[in-house]
């Protein structure tokens, strides 16, 4: 009998799933999550009676309501969102240890012993999806995937939705993977998918038809070597510990802080959290972009914002030593927003991003020949003991005063790739 060694839980419709529960009366109606109520946000979730309709994550809410005149839309309530997370968590694991919680809406389970088997794997999924319904709500639903790997089991899961139980064994590869669009595929977004249609590579069975030298030289990485060794169920260290390339976070002003002195403050808010991130994270900064964009005349606009607002768009970016106590990031954002564009077209921003580059992990960091010593010991002990407070009481606890402006602003958001526990 064919044996599992990776089990993976995606929740559907997570967001929109929770408020369902929450509310009996949006229960079997079409659920939209909105940021705000306003036409012009996106929606980042919706239910699976919305789905019927077109709507998903990123539909602009104008849009969505058209496509689906009966939609219902709900502002997010992320306090709420992560509280379900923590009780979906405690019920998994009162079934099979998480071993890696991927995002707040996907798990993965290594399976050992008797856990292998098949049969009592797939029974095991079941047990999961019941206790789920028991013990957190009887409207959230769940896709597990089965496989040889992680990789494979994330797949599986995308399978069969919503509420699926989809295993990916071994004797079925990979022709099981031939009806899978390349955008199927973790790892695989729009940028990529061109980059592997201009070598030719359209199909999935164009991409199984290579070998490990061609996918990686096509993928133009050691990723796409290991993904050939993956869509084939082998199983070995999926980079787990690899570090993520950059952290970082963006945000649509509010009306009351579209001036500079506003996104000034709202950039600092973004830096104080992505700097968290990166200390939580165990990783150093060689990198920091700032990006903006300005409302302008159409007849001046170099392109459209997704909520019909014509802009000019604006980013540049910093090297520094490796770094990741937040003066020091400061002080480089400083200096960013002194080489900003002025004038009468740059006087109206409505979005900020800030992103730290280029992470090292601690395992890799190397003292600078140049570095203060002594000072960069004081610094990190102040931000290790301001995110201690921070992570204990509140995010916005303790922060510098040049953000005290955004304090109530740029809440935060949980990105579906985010670790829940950080804020």
């Amino acid at each position: 009998m064919p044996r599992i060694r990776w089990l993976f839980l995606d929740l559907n419709s997570y967001f929109a799933s929770v408020e369902q529960e929450e509310n009996p009366s949006l229960r079997n109606r079409p659920v939209a999550v909105v940021p705000v109520m306003a036409d012009t946000t996106c929606c980042i979730a919706a239910s699976y009676e919305a789905k019927a309709f077109g709507v998903k994550t990123g539909t602009q809410v104008g849009e969505a309501k058209r496509m689906c005149p009966g939609l219902v839309l709900v502002e997010a309530r992320h306090e709420l969102y992560i509280a379900y997370h923590h009780r979906v968590v405690e019920a998994v694991e009162s079934c099979v240890p998480i071993s890696s919680v991927r995002s707040i809406d996907e798990m993965a389970c290594q399976l050992t012993g008797r856990e292998q088997p098949l049969l009592a794997a797939m029974d095991l999924g079941r047990r999961i999806k019941a206790t789920i319904r028991v013990q957190v709500g009887s409207t959230l639903r769940c896709s597990i995937g089965l496989a040889q790997n992680r990789y494979l089991a994330k797949i599986a899961s995308d399978m069969e939705k919503p509420d699926g139980l989809m295993a990916l064994t071994l004797d079925l590869l990979p022709h099981a993977l031939l009806g899978l669009k390349l955008r199927d595929l973790v790892g695989i977004g729009s940028r990529m998918e061109r980059r592997l249609n201009a070598r030719g590579i359209s199909t999935m069975a164009d991409l199984l038809a290579l070998s490990p030298e061609q996918l990686r030289h096509a993928w133009g990485s050691v990723q796409g070597e290991r993904l050939w060794h993956w869509l084939r169920g082998e199983d070995f260290h999926e980079g787990e510990m690899e570090h993520p390339k950059s952290v970082g976070h963006q945000h649509v002003l509010p009306p009351e802080f579209r001036t500079p002195e506003g996104a000034y403050a709202i950039a600092h808010k973004l830096l104080h959290k992505a700097a968290m991130r990166l200390r939580t994270g165990k990783l150093w900064a060689t990198g920091l972009a700032l990006s903006m964009r300005f409302a302008v005349p159409k007849n001046s606009a170099r392109g459209e914002h997704y909520s019909g607002i014509p802009q000019q768009s604006w980013s540049e970016q910093l090297r520094l030593v490796e770094c990741k106590d937040s003066q020091t990031l400061i002080e480089a954002l400083q200096k960013l927003w002194a080489m900003r564009p002025v004038g009468a077209m740059y006087e109206k921003p409505f979005l900020v991003s800030v992103t730290l580059l280029d992470l090292v992990p601690d395992a890799l960091h190397t003292l600078s020949l140049f570095s203060n010593l002594d000072r960069e010991a004081s610094r990190g002990q102040l931000a290790s003991t301001m995110d201690h407070l921070n992570h204990k009481y509140g995010m916005d606890t303790l922060y510098f005063a040049s953000m005290h402006l955004a304090r109530a602003a740029a809440p935060t958001r949980i990105a579906f790739q985010s670790v829940p526990d950080l804020f």
